[in-house]
């Protein structure tokens, strides 16, 4: 019992010490666990009372914040360009082709309106797209009207008249078959024929001015005699002897650049070629058929002008290559006179243009004879 009074006396001093002792220092975590919880505070205000501009922190939050964005951002920028539509050959094709429709939609509706300017006399006359035109009249051998009608150039494929005209003069046999040769087809850019056929010279002219096939040319030139140099020397020489002294030629197709006339001489020379009734039958033909030695072909006219209603043409022929711009040389009936024009465009700007140029200058030198 005397010991168990003993430590009940040391344990009651040893309570009393440790009230009395000084605190020590005391962790963060304590004494949060310790600390009573405090309401949130108001935000200070400034002397004006608007609230005191935020901390620091949370702008650099927001700064943080942003950078993320932008990295997340240059993250998935390859992923939207990899979902747009891949290239397609087919749909730019299909646009541009849209395109050159609109184009040539815009072009036409400008050609099919006539232009007129007033001349040095004072006279309303046609303002011509093309580079050279002219009116003739081959009765009167006189001039109607004309634009440059006098200077030497390219003519393209109306060189295939004076190759028909040259080759009517020098054969006797047209049904005479004669052998399509490699070098006839070689590059012709526009041709009906085949390299071993053979085929006749009458049918030859007709692909000759109906569907301005080149390698007919080629072949009836180095099939006449004396071959094709010869014949071309033949072709100069029947233009001096028609004083056609703008015109001259290098080969029978018109597939040369250095083939050369003016309006002037065109419209003579169609009207000279439309007199023969075999040629001017051929010219005025939109299609033809025949048969060579190994197939049937069928052939269509360059010429627009023969299926235009109201439109009366006694011969024609196109040309066309780069130097030479879209060419047409016509010879027309004048319903209301019952006479005949030559109507030549030189140099248009297209295939279309040169048709609807010739269809105002008619009606324009019909409108003058009413």
């Amino acid at each position: 019992m005397a010991t168990l009074e003993r430590l009940k006396r040391a344990a009651a001093a040893l309570g009393v010490f440790l009230m009395l002792a000084p605190v020590g220092p005391v962790s963060a975590q304590t004494a949060a666990r310790k600390a009573p919880a405090r309401p949130p505070e108001k935000p200070a205000s400034s002397a004006a009372g608007k609230p005191a501009p935020a901390s620091k922190a949370p702008a650099a939050a927001t700064a943080t914040a942003r950078t993320a964005s932008k990295a997340g951002g240059a993250a998935t920028a390859p992923a939207a360009r990899r979902a747009k539509p891949a290239y397609s050959a087919a749909s730019a094709r299909a646009r541009l082709a849209k395109a050159r429709a609109a184009a040539r939609a815009r072009e036409l509706a400008a050609l099919v309106t006539p232009r007129f300017k007033v001349d040095e006399q004072g006279d309303v006359v046609p303002d011509i797209r093309a580079e050279a035109a002219i009116i003739y009249n081959p009765a009167t051998d006189q001039v109607l009207w004309e634009e440059r009608a006098f200077d030497a150039r390219s003519i393209a494929s109306i060189t295939k008249v004076m190759t028909a005209m040259c080759v009517l003069e020098e054969t006797s046999d047209l049904d005479a078959a004669v052998q399509v040769s490699r070098t006839d087809t070689l590059r012709a850019n526009v041709t009906h024929l085949r390299a071993g056929e053979r085929v006749s010279r009458r049918d030859l002219l007709h692909l000759l001015l109906i569907a301005s096939d080149n390698a007919a040319a080629r072949t009836l030139a180095r099939t006449s005699p004396g071959g094709t140099a010869a014949f071309v020397a033949r072709m100069n020489a029947k233009a001096a002897a028609l004083a056609l002294r703008d015109t001259h030629y290098v080969d029978p197709s018109g597939l040369l650049a250095d083939n050369v006339s003016s309006a002037y001489d065109m419209a003579r020379l169609i009207s000279r070629a439309a007199e023969d009734e075999f040629l001017s039958g051929i010219m005025r033909m939109p299609a033809h058929s025949f048969r060579t030695d190994r197939r049937a072909v069928t052939i269509h006219s360059t010429n627009q002008l023969l299926e235009a209603p109201g439109i009366d043409v006694r011969g024609g022929k196109t040309g066309f290559i780069n130097r030479s711009g879209y060419c047409l040389a016509t010879l027309l009936r004048l319903p209301s006179i019952d006479q005949s024009v030559a109507v030549v465009v030189l140099g248009a700007h297209s295939n279309a243009g040169r048709f609807w140029e010739t269809r105002h200058l008619l009606n324009w030198i019909i409108s003058r004879t009413m």
